[in-house]
């Protein structure tokens, strides 16, 4: 016999919680399942993974950063802990290590049946605040390499230590990998790195964080259908930047400059041959740019705003990459280890309803779908680029909640 509840949050991330608070703020009975335990996602994380937005911007309602050092970065384990507060501060709901296996409509087509690990629950209104980082992505070609190369991701990595000796091949210049081998490195560890099209920003610029001056400027408010690329955006890597040892710019062409071996994209692998495009120059030239349009929307609003700020410098790394060759012998270059930074793929297929595109990507706005009851939070770019962020996400399971009492 179904067990019934009014609403039912699937996901007990910051996303989910925040549903939770704001559904107890309005006192609707409900519950949230999550497969693991608090804090999860990041417990999964290498061992010196931090944030790279300062800890002022963890605005999880009600729960503001509570810490000593708003300006400052929070270490993977203080970031479960911060969640952990959070969710004992208002007493929510969760039960954790319940899998929700499958999720349809009740015969009637009037309410949702969910089946899960405890059993089968009906419920009014559903909440999904399952990210969409189900899976790992990784190459076809990764079959392909030599049996003796190490081949990790990096929800797989963890510290320099767990690899063999030798040199190390990153494959992916997005947030993940760039930080993979900022950890390398420090460790003395020889790196090769494959550059993807994820564009970069400085760490400081015009004498503050650059976090503070795109939340300024307006970054973090402009909705989805407004910004240049359209929802294609949610699809886009974040530009890589480092919470590290106080917070600093990654710059590839200063990493090769320091040692770091850069490639371009690794189209294809045969045992220890592996191929990369002849792209490497034009990426880097991308990125540059993609950074100099970032740093004028930000010139451009201190000079309308009249804001304080000293003239803009960004030091140029001179390093340009010369010819190489097509093809690298991993064993002839002493690498034992692939690690990719690759990005995940959703996986909804346990949804059974009719709310997903050709791609299997949920349709909705701003997190309200077309089926009444059923709604997303905490989506990347689900409403703004601050959706799937500490900063936002609050804003945005409460604009889902108040859509839900108002239909109700």
């Amino acid at each position: 016999m179904s067990q019934n509840i009014d609403t039912i949050v699937v996901g007990g991330g910051q996303a989910g919680l925040s549903v939770s608070w704001h559904l107890k703020q309005v006192g609707r009975e409900h519950l949230v399942f999550d497969r693991g335990k608090i804090g999860d996602t990041w417990r999964q994380r290498w061992d010196s993974f931090c944030l790279v937005t300062p800890n002022y911007f963890c605005q999880l309602p009600g729960f503001p950063y509570d810490g000593d050092e708003p300006e400052g970065f929070m270490l993977r384990d203080e970031i479960v802990a911060y969640i952990e507060r959070f969710a004992k501060s208002f007493d929510s709901p969760y039960r954790g290590g319940v899998e929700v296996r499958r999720v349809g409509s009740s015969r009637d087509k009037e309410r949702y049946i969910l089946d899960t690990s405890e059993g089968e629950f009906e419920t009014n209104n559903v909440i999904i605040s399952a990210g969409t980082h189900q899976h790992p992505n990784f190459p076809a070609w990764g079959d392909k390499l030599a049996d003796d190369i190490l081949q990790l991701h990096t929800c797989d990595y963890r510290n320099p230590a767990q690899l063999p000796d030798g040199a190390a091949l990153v494959v992916g210049s997005g947030q993940s990998g760039c930080q993979v081998v900022e950890d390398l490195l420090g460790a003395g560890r020889e790196v090769h790195l494959c550059v993807g099209k994820a564009g970069r920003i400085p760490r400081r610029y015009r004498g503050r964080d650059i976090i503070h001056w795109l939340v300024d400027a307006g970054r973090y408010e402009v909705p989805v259908d407004e910004h240049p690329d359209g929802r294609a955006i949610r699809f886009k890597p974040h530009e890589h930047l480092s919470g590290r040892n106080g917070g600093r710019t990654i710059d590839l062409r200063r990493l090769a400059r320091d040692g770091v071996e850069l490639h371009g994209r690794l189209v294809d692998a045969e045992g220890y041959q592996v191929r990369f495009a002849d792209d490497l120059a034009e990426m880097l030239d991308t990125i540059d740019e993609d950074c100099r349009e970032t740093l004028a929307l930000i010139d451009d609003y201190i000079a309308k705003s009249g804001a304080a700020a000293p003239e803009g410098v960004l030091e140029a790394v001179d390093w340009q990459p010369i010819p190489e060759p097509a093809v690298l012998d991993l064993r002839q270059a002493g690498i034992s280890s692939v690690i990719y930074g690759t990005g995940f793929h959703f996986d909804f297929g346990w949804i059974d309803l009719p709310i997903f595109d050709e791609r299997g990507y949920p349709r909705y706005e701003r997190g309200v779908t077309e089926l009444p009851g059923v709604y997303f939070v905490g989506l990347h770019w689900e409403h703004t680029a601050g959706s799937g962020l500490f900063y936002q996400v609050g804003r945005d399971a409460k604009y889902v909640v108040d859509h839900l009492c108002r239909v109700v």
